[in-house]
């Protein structure tokens, strides 16, 4: 059997981007990682300041935001134009080719709007399909794609979708075709047995262990649908997953946690 191409599949959180020398750091050993990559980004943060500052209400519910109409066109100008394109331009700088993208652009990922169950999350989108041959037509141009937060639902209505979803979810589907590494980096050095200890990170992360951190409520909250997300991807035939601070896409052998089924 023919040896799969390398993918790196990266998605970066609020407070890094946030974090001006932070990012701009980022984004150069991003854009020196040799072979094709994906970045993907959140930007929640960034979001709320902005609905503060225009006088609408931030709801959120177990760190999940409710996407109200207003808060939708906070999230749709927010992600997908003032910080998809800043990253855009970050990684032109470096010269890489890149292009930023909503799951609207060339129809690559639809979603349709979350169900009312216990909670209405409003213009929030579950993820139904990648298009994965789009996304390789870009890489195949060594065009590093950049994904925010937005998908669509074909019927015209964006959706505001969770970025480590959409990662993973993207990982998956390349997976067909490529040996996908997924990165999820943020500010902390792994997932921690301590928060109060920087230093206490779980370098492996099973099932079964998993199933132990959270009944002991070792990991909780917004930890929780990351870890799930790992999992996920790894169910779908992704090679590799980590939690990482930003250092790791220089430098792999720094101290950072690998998820395993």
């Amino acid at each position: 059997m023919m040896k799969k191409e390398k993918l790196l599949v990266a998605k970066i959180g609020g407070n890094i981007i946030e974090d001006e020398k932070a990012l701009a750091k980022f984004l150069e050993d991003f854009s020196k990682v040799e072979g094709p990559k994906i970045l993907v980004h959140g930007g929640g943060k960034s979001a709320t300041q902005l609905a503060s500052k225009l006088g609408v209400k931030t709801e959120m519910i177990d760190g999940r935001r409710i996407t109200s109409a207003e808060n939708l066109d906070i999230v749709v100008m927010t992600y997908a134009g003032l910080l998809n394109k800043i990253l855009v331009a970050g990684l032109q700088k470096h010269n890489c080719n890149a292009l930023g993208l909503t799951g609207a652009d060339a129809n690559v990922i639809v979603a349709e709007k979350r169900p009312v169950q216990f909670i209405d999350y409003g213009y929030v989108g579950d993820i139904i399909h990648v298009n994965n041959n789009i996304i390789q037509a870009f890489l195949n141009q060594e065009i590093t794609p950049v994904f925010c937060a937005v998908t669509h639902d074909t019927n015209g209505q964006l959706l505001n979708t969770n970025a480590d979803t959409i990662a993973s979810e993207i990982a998956a589907a390349m997976s067909v075709d490529y040996e996908v590494s997924l990165f999820y980096c943020f500010e902390l050095k792994g997932v921690l047995e301590n928060i109060d200890d920087k230093d206490s990170v779980i370098e492996h992360i099973n099932l079964e262990k998993y199933s132990e951190l959270r009944d002991a409520q070792i990991i909780a909250n917004g930890m929780l649908p990351k870890l799930q997300n790992c999992f996920d991807a790894l169910q779908k035939n992704v090679h590799k997953v980590h939690i990482a601070n930003a250092d790791f896409i220089k430098d792999n052998t720094t101290k950072h946690t690998t998820l395993s089924l």
